[in-house]
């Protein structure tokens, strides 16, 4: 029996438009996200239902958000798919 699974469509890196925050969306759950010079600035766990995320980091502190459109809303940032090619 096969047990492999495709990632989640939302699994890979997103950023905002300046580049300035990178968040990358872990195929176990995890992310990772950099600030400008600072990597993993924040990581934590992600849940994905429907087109919702909602986050935990690891400090406990939580935040949501919607993917509409190809567009990750997350919180008060926009982030766009980082192009794979």
């Amino acid at each position: 029996m096969n047990t492999n699974t495709a990632p989640h469509p939302f699994v890979g890196m997103w950023v905002t438009a300046d580049g300035h925050i990178r968040q990358e969306l872990l195929p176990n759950g995890r992310y990772d996200e950099a600030r400008g010079n600072r990597q993993s600035a924040y990581t934590g766990s992600y849940t994905v239902t429907g087109d919702h995320i909602d986050y935990v980091d690891d400090t406990g502190f939580t935040a949501t958000g919607d993917v509409r459109d190809g567009v990750l809303f997350h919180e008060h940032l926009v982030l766009y798919r980082e192009d794979a090619g």
